[in-house]
């Protein structure tokens, strides 16, 4: 399933790389943009020296450890979100039939290698803010277990938000709110946002396992809702539990699928 993946981006990094000047300049690009989130963040502490009682450094660091994985499923997966547009064209038909999963080929459906610029940024981030904080050495054994969990987390909505455009057909717009709007919300702490919407991210959608738990732990930080010490070390479970939903939605959508007949 892996090399099956692997050829397949292979195959489109190749095409992309046809042109080397659009390649590198796409790349760039993309890690351009994905600077300006790190220029807003600066911008707010111009004006000020903590947010919600974080300071700068703390922030760069949530936010890099959102931005990781975040960046990792957009350039690996985030195509899944394609399919509404195969349904309406009625090419999904032709992903069926082959003998490979559907979803690795939707994942893997026209690849953009241009992305990993936007990776290579929030590693950066991540590493100076780390440097720049200096966290007990003791804790920071969380940073690749929290780097995991966000990835199955993050993979686990786009799959969820493919299973959705069998129902919905043409609302990418939609789903997006969920994946793209929810990185955007755990890019900061959760401590500005009201106590309901952080249930909601935790009990719900648990996307407060991908930096905001973990993340308290690293820095050694008490949770200002006053969650018990614990729920920093279920990102483990939280994860594999919504990637089953996810994996169990997915099928239910491929199972009601209704072929264009072409």
């Amino acid at each position: 399933m892996v090399r099956t993946y692997i050829l397949l981006a292979w195959t489109w990094t190749r095409a992309a790389a046809a042109y080397p000047v659009s390649f590198w300049l796409m790349t760039v690009l993309s890690l351009a943009v994905a600077a300006t989130d790190v220029a807003v963040i600066f911008i707010v502490f111009a004006n000020t020296t903590s947010l919600a009682g974080f300071s700068r450094e703390e922030v760069l660091f949530l936010y890099g450890a959102a931005s990781l994985p975040f960046t990792l499923c957009d350039l690996f997966v985030s195509n899944l979100d394609r399919v509404s547009r195969h349904i309406k064209d009625g090419t999904l038909d032709t992903f069926l039939i082959r003998p490979v999963s559907a979803w690795l080929q939707l994942a893997a459906d026209r690849f953009t290698p241009t992305r990993a610029g936007r990776v290579v940024q929030a590693a950066a981030v991540l590493g100076w803010s780390l440097t720049a904080l200096d966290p007990d050495p003791g804790r920071l054994w969380m940073l690749p277990v929290m780097t995991v969990t966000g990835i199955v987390v993050f993979a686990a909505m786009w799959t969820l938000a493919g299973a959705a455009q069998f129902a919905l057909t043409d609302a990418p717009e939609v789903v997006n709110a969920f994946t793209y709007g929810g990185h955007q919300l755990v890019q900061y702490p959760l401590a500005i946002y009201g106590r309901d919407l952080v249930r909601g991210v935790t009990y719900v959608l648990p996307l407060a396992f991908v930096n905001w738990q973990p993340g308290l732990y690293v820095l050694g930080r008490a949770d200002p809702f006053g969650t018990p010490e614990f729920m920093r070390f279920l990102g483990p479970v939280a994860a594999p539990v919504l990637a089953l939903l996810a994996a169990l939605a997915w099928r239910q959508g491929v199972r009601h699928y209704r072929s264009t007949g072409s």
